[in-house]
């Protein structure tokens, strides 16, 4: 008898890349995804290298996200005045195998969702169906209870059960139902775009200010040939109080520019006029810097748990997105070396809950903007030489520690196998 399929509880960047891996080695699936219509919601994000590299191996190339997104070319922290604390080349401009990308969340996410239903058919994906629980059945299967947008529930039994539904994981709340609540650390972002023509080098990624009050620019477009313009990411942050706790109604909201402007009316200088760049967007998006403390496991019996839903983490390293389609392909490697069992769950367990929740932590301790925090503690982030602040050995070392961490140093990664073969399937599916 032919085993059921696997059962992935939310349909966003994380649930779309373990489908498209699932539909890749053979397994069998549905997507079950809450939102009745999706829609390419967000704005930017990074994709790391060693997550380009697994989107090359899925058959999403260079084209594919050129049409979301734009390579990135310059990685750089930028003092209250203006001058430069760090600098470096990314992608295969700093010697990677593989470009990283600055994406429109959203486009990417539609780009995902379009390569599953070319390859996989419509019905692999059922919008309007929220996974609210589960069951772990004597056979060794696993039903979730899924609520449909009408309100009416169903089961369904599948060999695994992949939870995917991000931060507010219903399956996480089952698995650890004494988890702390989600966790602010007194960070406010509001997020927008605007056209404008790009800095630095064109494609830069540029954190600008101290850790009470920044500014992360980056294009996520080409430039247009007529105008030069291109669509530029950016997010506002300060941090305040938390002793009280998040006080807004709900996690995201959009508000007026002027809701927080004033926090940047000062940032002006010869190659970026900060305020100019904020009032030019339409819209930004209020929220809080969120996540939750390290869980001990991402899984129970045939369930697991991979992206947001397992390791929510601070923005702050530009790999949320990229360790979600990392968790996907490694989630694939294990069950074509153990089988769709829940022996390749806890290979997948054992490979990254630990890391992976020091990158968690590491990231609430502001992950690669940390540099920031040292130079502001040193010279209140205004000076006139960094290496008279903080050497540039101190400086290097700073970043290879945190690129290590966190899955990406160049060496280690160009090195690599892939880390599924191609041509490699999962046997023995009866």
């Amino acid at each position: 008898m032919t085993k059921p399929p696997v059962l992935i509880a939310g349909g966003g960047i994380g649930g779309l890349c373990v489908a498209l891996t699932l539909e890749q080695i053979g397994v069998p699936f549905i997507v079950y995804e809450a939102v009745e219509d999706l829609r390419p919601l967000g704005v930017g994000i990074n994709l790391q290298p060693n997550a380009v590299r697994e989107l090359y191996d899925l058959g999403i190339g260079a084209d594919d996200l050129d049409a979301v997104g734009v390579p990135a070319r310059e990685w750089a922290l930028v003092g209250l005045n203006g001058n430069d604390i760090y600098s470096e080349p990314r992608g295969e401009l700093a010697g990677y195998k593989w470009p990283q990308y600055a994406v429109h969340r959203g486009l990417f996410h539609m780009l995902l969702l379009e390569k599953l239903r070319q390859r996989a058919g419509e019905g692999a994906i059922r919008l309007g169906h929220r996974v609210t629980g589960y069951e772990n059945n004597p056979d060794g299967t696993v039903s979730a209870l899924i609520e449909r947008a009408d309100g009416t529930t169903e089961w369904a039994t599948g060999s695994l059960l992949i939870g995917a539904d991000g931060i507010h994981s219903a399956i996480r709340a089952q698995m650890h139902p004494d988890q702390p609540p989600i966790n602010w650390g007194g960070a406010i972002m509001w997020r927008g775009t605007t056209r404008a023509k790009p800095i630095r080098t064109g494609s830069s990624f540029v954190g600008l200010g101290t850790h009470r009050q920044r500014m992360v620019i980056y294009p996520i477009s080409h430039p247009d040939p007529a105008t030069g313009l291109a669509t530029i990411n950016w997010i506002a942050e300060v941090t305040v109080d938390n002793s009280q706790g998040w006080q807004n109604s709900g996690w995201f909201k959009p508000v007026g520019i002027d809701a927080f402007i004033h926090h940047f009316e000062g940032w002006t200088y010869d190659w970026l006029d900060v305020p100019a760049l904020l009032r030019g967007a339409d819209i930004a998006y209020e929220n809080p810097m969120i996540d939750r403390d390290p869980i001990p496991t991402w899984i129970d019996g045939n369930v697991v748990l991979m992206g947001d839903a397992a390791h929510p983490m601070y923005p702050t390293g530009s790999n949320g997105a990229s360790q979600a389609i990392v968790d996907a392909r490694v989630l694939g490697a294990a069950m074509i070396e153990h089988g769709v069992t829940g022996e390749a769950l806890r290979a997948f367990d054992r490979q990254l809950c630990e890391p992976i929740s020091q990158v968690v932590l590491r990231n609430r301790g502001a992950g690669p903007f940390g540099l920031l925090n040292m130079v502001d503690e040193r010279c209140g982030g205004e000076f006139e030489n960094i290496d008279d602040v903080i050497p540039a050995k101190d400086r290097a070392a700073f970043m290879a520690g945190y690129q290590s961490a966190a899955g990406f140093a160049m060496e280690k990664l160009n090195g690599a196998p892939p880390t599924i073969r191609p041509g490699a399937v999962v046997r023995n599916l009866a």
